[in-house]
């Protein structure tokens, strides 16, 4: 009989949600558009949450919603689009579920050593801008 050892990583902090954030911001302004940022830590709390004064009112849910579709499904959301139209496998999954689900590109899981750790939404910027912005904070993170 053999054994397997599990070795704990360590949960995303406070500390490393507020570099997403920042990180997020600043790829934002750069790209010229105003956003919301929601980190969600593995169990789906809210770590840090930031909206920009000119960002549209909405999008503080939607980062919301984007970041935790992303984490109960392990997937970025921009990969997840297709599969709830009415063609698609999940197509019934957003009104099957009384989830806060949210099939928009935007939405990225954090892991650490393989393991997910949590989860980036953003919202405020069209989809394709809001997954690069997503994505440029994630690149700081490491």
């Amino acid at each position: 009989m053999t054994t397997s050892v599990t070795t704990a990583v360590a949960p995303l902090t406070t500390q490393e949600a507020d570099v997403l954030v920042t990180a997020a911001r600043r790829a934002a302004e750069a790209a010229g558009i105003s956003v919301s940022v929601t980190v969600l830590d593995a169990g789906g709390h809210l770590l840090a949450f930031r909206r920009d004064d000119r960002a549209v009112l909405i999008s503080g849910e939607t980062s919301t919603r984007k970041a935790y579709t992303a984490l109960q499904l392990d997937a970025p959301t921009a990969d997840l689009v297709d599969l709830v139209k009415p063609e698609g496998p999940f197509h019934s999954l957003p009104t099957a579920l009384d989830k806060p689900l949210l099939f928009i590109a935007g939405g990225l899981p954090i892991h650490r050593d393989g393991r997910l750790i949590g989860a980036i939404g953003v919202g405020g910027g069209a989809p394709e801008q809001d997954h690069t912005v997503a994505a440029t904070a994630l690149e700081g993170l490491s």
